[in-house]
């Protein structure tokens, strides 16, 4: 249940929030992880003791604060003194379980980051009393009958009407014995999901591969592989993976990287699932939903999961013939390639290889060439930049900042010569770090009675590291992918939310990728790339003439991309609403349907992608809201596309009507306001080049 909370007026809700800062406080003169109001995390001080005790204060200070709301006298509740002091409760909880998942996910401290699961699993299972707190759910029921409470508007209307919403989800419809069943099948999930994402960052599969197999790797690539004697080691974290698909000449060796990829934690992340799917299915129908995708689906935009099939199904039928298109265009570059003229198949572990020859041949695109222009510290200066122009901020890094390993920097946000955040950057591969790329809200704004609290945010990434005599280049995807990234980053920090719960990011699932898939544009705009693209060794800026052929070859693929994008989220859709856990059927089964199905690629026997597919977790029928959330994030970018993308005025009503909104108003109502007409679907197909 993400509850959370915005200013606060009336003074009544006071007590609550210093007693729990003073509590907080109180630990901080010798915890790092729970500093002074609006101090930085000393993360690099911290010890396992340090995350046992920040959670042990945390959870034992807001159950004394949980009295405080239980205790106040009928007829004298106020948005203060219930809501408000909500809302402080959870953002307390919040402001020590964001530190320690970015410990779990980036600590080089094998014993932190051990006790960081343990404390999250504990924190977790604290979150989900709270969820089923039936003196919590009647303090809230009360306080919703008043006077005061009848005669809310707007943001704190919306507020208090998810919270009572958001209750009655978690089981106040139920008997005591049937939410006390619920809340063991809410802990039970939350090991679950826990686990599953641990197996996936545990898994250290490699492939061994000969001299002669590395044939068609660029040199910096060979540079920065362990040795095992004259073998190389290729492991399966995100950069080592495809560069490996796009240029080992060995298909011998890349269906076997495949393989690898595509069964990562499969020996124990198959059990986990489909016990994860049970409970999931136990816990919806105990709240009366057919299905959990109805359950999930009823708080989102989308509202049941026949609105996800009919997006899903008019999406794959627009996408097809772009697909059988973009297949036929890898087939004839296959066919050249093999000097065979009869070949009629494609395989996925084929793609990556063939697209990088169709670039390079016909686009006249060679991904290396490209990547001399994207010097990493020229495109973080870029990034900052465009981003600083657009919104009128500005970013000052701090030196010698306390940080959980070297690799990573603290930075501060200034609006107006005034501090309003912080984020951090951690963007090298490392062991036993988080292997993808994405943003952790780490602290969310908030107004409180010391002021406005400020957002924190941590993008921890895997993008590809410097090597001896050679700086981080980065692909051109990956600058993508970073601005997306950062698109999180900004809706976390420019937040002007009065609640912690309806700040930056807290808006509903399907909606919260529109805000970084919008940033992705800007990647793609030369006036933007122009600013940083420059050649490392030269510092030529990218000549037009290249940034030319990668937009004429942007669209390169990109109905095989959908395909693979609606493959993913009809198959979390599938497991989560026409699945039955406890059948005959397996979850591979449904795979390899849905692949042969919605891709043009046959499903390759032997492989598991489910195992380690992490979104399962986190976005359990939900993994449709990436393509529908870029549905509105190409409505909005539009905007811009008429106005100039660096236009200032635009950027400024964005932020503002957008971004620092959070969730204090409806998601559609939001984007409608910023268009000034309907959203529609006509810049999202045009994007994708149909």
């Amino acid at each position: 249940m993400s509850i959370r909370t915005t200013f606060i007026p009336a003074r009544a809700g006071l007590t609550l929030l210093v007693s729990l800062s003073a509590l907080l406080s109180a630990a901080a003169a010798d915890n790092p992880l729970t500093p002074a109001f609006n101090q930085p995390i000393a993360f690099g001080k911290a010890t396992r003791a340090d995350v046992q005790q920040a959670t042990a204060t945390v959870i034992g200070g807001t159950k004394a604060a949980l009295g405080a709301i239980y205790t106040v006298p009928a007829g004298k509740r106020t948005f203060a003194n219930t809501m408000v002091a909500l809302d402080n409760l959870t953002d307390a909880i919040d402001r020590v379980a964001g530190p320690i998942s970015i410990l779990f996910n980036a600590s080089p401290d094998s014993t932190i980051r051990n006790q960081a699961q343990k404390s999250l699993a504990q924190i977790s299972k604290y979150g989900n009393e709270l969820a089923l707190d039936e003196k919590l759910y009647r303090a809230v029921k009360d306080y919703s009958k008043t006077k005061e409470a009848q005669a809310l508007t707007g943001a704190r209307r919306k507020f208090l009407t998810e919270t009572v919403e958001d209750f009655e989800r978690n089981g106040f419809a139920l008997t005591p014995d049937k939410r006390r069943e619920l809340q063991q099948l809410n802990d039970k999930i939350g090991d679950l999901s826990i686990a599953f994402g641990a197996n996936i960052a545990k898994d250290q599969s490699f492939l061994l591969v000969s001299e002669g197999d590395m044939k068609g790797l660029p040199d910096d690539y060979k540079k920065s592989r362990t040795k095992v004697g004259d073998a190389y080691r290729i492991t399966v974290d995100g950069p080592a993976y495809s560069s490996f698909m796009k240029y080992a000449e060995s298909e011998a060796m890349r269906k076997q990287l495949y393989v690898l990829y595509n069964n990562r934690a499969a020996d124990t992340n198959l059990d986990v699932l489909r016990q994860l799917l049970i409970e999931r299915q136990k816990k919806a129908r105990l709240l009366g939903y057919k299905t959990y995708a109805a359950y999930q689906t009823s708080s989102r935009m989308a509202k049941s999961p026949e609105a996800v099939w009919a997006f899903e199904t008019k999406l794959a039928d627009r996408v097809k013939l772009k697909s059988q298109q973009d297949l036929e265009e890898l087939l004839v570059v296959k066919r050249a390639y093999l000097k065979d003229p009869a070949v009629k198949t494609m395989s996925p572990w084929e793609t990556s290889f063939y697209s990088n020859i169709l670039m390079k041949d016909k686009y006249q695109l060679d991904a290396e060439k490209v990547k001399e222009y994207f010097e990493v510290n020229h495109v973080v200066e870029g990034l900052f930049n465009t981003t600083q122009q657009l919104f009128g901020l500005k970013f000052n890094e701090v030196k010698d900042a306390s940080v959980w390993h070297q690799d990573a920097r603290l930075f501060e946000v200034q609006r107006d010569n005034k501090l309003i955040g912080r984020f951090y950057l951690d963007l090298f591969p490392r062991d036993n770090k988080y292997s993808h790329a994405a943003c952790f809200g780490v602290e969310s704004g908030k107004a409180t009675a010391k002021g406005y609290q400020l957002p924190t945010a941590v993008l921890l990434c895997n993008f590809n590291a410097p090597t001896p005599g050679k700086p981080a280049l980065m692909s051109h995807s990956q600058v993508v992918t970073f601005f997306h990234e950062f698109g999180h980053v900004m809706h976390n920090l420019v937040t002007t939310a009065e609640l912690s719960g309806q700040a930056g990011t807290s808006v509903k699932r399907d909606f919260v990728e529109a805000p970084s898939q919008i940033l992705e544009n800007w990647a793609w705009n030369y006036d933007a790339l122009k600013t940083f693209a420059k050649h490392y060794q030269t510092s030529e800026v990218l000549p037009k003439l290249l940034y030319d052929k990668m937009w004429a070859a942007r669209n390169v693929g990109s109905g095989l991309g959908a395909s693979q994008q609606i493959l993913y989220g009809t198959l979390d859709m599938t497991l989560h609403d026409k699945f039955d856990p406890n059948g005959a059927e397996t979850t591979t089964e449904v795979l390899k349907k849905l692949q042969n199905q919605i891709t043009p690629f046959a499903y390759l026997e032997g492989t598991n992608m489910q195992a380690a597919f992490g979104h399962l977790t986190g976005y359990g029928a939900g993994y449709y809201g990436y393509m529908w959330s870029k549905v509105y994030a190409e409505d909005m970018f539009s905007v811009f596309e008429k106005n100039g993308v660096m236009d200032q005025k635009t950027g400024l009503r964005y932020r503002d009507m957008i971004l620092a909104k959070g969730g204090t108003d409806d998601e559609y109502q939001l984007v409608k306001n910023f268009l000034g007409r309907e959203p529609n679907q006509e810049a999202f197909f045009k994007s994708l080049g149909l």
